[in-house]
């Protein structure tokens, strides 16, 4: 009896064993055939968001179900973006691959100089850049304003490369404190060109954006084009219209930081580096001159060093001054970099449809104050070959 009790309990535990194994195959075999769509789900839940708040998407409402039901049925047979047929399938909504953006920026900062060099060049002079660093500057902004057009293309579902190409004005303001007070004001075209990746991630309409761009601003007045890299991170939300989920509203705050190489070497006639009001001041500006020259003690090394830098570059250019001589060139060279880094940002985007955007942002916390205006116009592209 003992032993018929064994057997039979014997045997439950098989079944039982049985029943697991048969089970975790059953999951094991599950896990394998969507492997391919967790890998998927695993890229793309990095979802990206351009700069103008177009981005890879899914709907978390259930108003948009149907939306997102049919996005699962679209037959995507465009070239790009890589993986944009497997985003469909498991309902997200991707933007059209390629687009082009036209942008109006304006902008003011301060700037900051430092290890100053100034040279002189007449039709009796040519002096070299010299080391002037006991120059002293005040307060320096720079205003400038750029119409560009940016073409970019998603190459996945969360990755964006574009360039930039564009020209504006710079008008830069520069406040000499001593030896003299001086006012220099130079206006000058610049011509831009760059290019810029994009990525981000987002959990339905909220979204977090990275943007890194790297530029060459060549101003006409300078030798050089002016290496210039912006930073930019954003944190917005989308608000889809009921009855339109193509069509939506967002809204963003983020920071920016922007770099600018920090060598500076050109060369500007007086004419062009003074303003009107510097010249009407030059009797005052030659007196406070010489006043500053006179003060200084040859017997003190520190004095001498001045004094012969002074003899060297800066009364000749103060003579060009009590002249009246606009057509003397003066040539420069200087390190110079934002007044601050970081700023903030906050803007919003109307999305009329999948191809056309129209976005405003603002620079409003920090030294830094900028204006953006920028219309999007997006299209499929090349379909992939039969």
């Amino acid at each position: 009896m003992f032993r018929l009790e064994e057997r039979n309990h014997l045997k439950k535990k098989r079944r039982k064993i049985k029943q697991v194994l048969t089970n975790n195959y059953i999951t094991m075999r599950l896990i394998m055939q969507r492997s391919g769509r967790i890998v998927l789900l695993f890229i793309i839940a990095a979802l990206p968001v351009i700069a103008s708040a177009q981005y890879t998407s899914k709907k978390v409402s259930t108003r948009h179900q149907a939306y997102t039901d049919s996005l699962r049925n679209v037959k995507y047979d465009y070239v790009f973006p890589f993986l944009g047929q497997g985003a469909y399938k498991e309902g997200f909504d991707i933007p059209y691959p390629f687009g082009m953006m036209g942008n109006f920026i304006w902008m003011e900062q301060g700037v900051t100089i430092d290890d100053l060099q100034l040279g002189l060049l007449t039709d009796n002079l040519d002096i070299p850049l010299t080391d002037v660093d006991f120059v002293e500057f005040g307060e320096n902004t720079n205003t400038s304003y750029s119409v560009n057009v940016r073409p970019d293309i998603w190459v996945f579902p969360f990755l964006n490369i574009y360039g930039i190409f564009g020209a504006g004005n710079s008008h830069t303001e520069v406040n000499l404190e001593s030896p003299v007070e001086l006012k220099s004001v130079v206006d000058q075209r610049m011509s831009t060109a760059g290019f810029g990746i994009m990525t981000a991630f987002g959990v339905g309409p909220v979204w977090m954006s990275i943007d890194a761009n790297w530029t060459w601003n060549k101003p006409e007045l300078l030798d050089r084009a002016v290496n210039v890299n912006v930073l930019g991170m954003r944190l917005g939300h989308t608000f889809t219209f009921r009855n339109r989920p193509d069509r939506n509203i967002a809204i963003w705050v983020g920071a920016m930081r922007a770099s600018m190489g920090t060598e500076t070497v050109g060369a500007v006639t007086l004419a062009d580096a003074l303003p009107p009001e510097t010249w009407d001041r030059r009797d005052e500006i030659v007196d406070n001159y010489w006043s500053w020259y006179d003060e200084l003690d040859p017997d003190n090394i520190v004095d001498r060093k001045k004094i012969e830098v002074a003899d060297a570059v800066l009364t000749p250019i103060v003579d060009r001054i009590e002249d009246a001589d606009g057509s003397a060139t003066i040539r420069y060279g200087l390190q110079k970099q934002v007044k601050e880094l970081w700023n903030g940002v906050v803007g919003a985007q109307y999305q009329l449809n999948k191809k056309w955007m129209l976005r405003y942002e603002a620079g409003i916390i920090g030294d830094r104050k900028s204006h953006l205006v920028s219309l999007n116009y997006r299209f499929l592209g090349v379909k992939k070959k039969e």
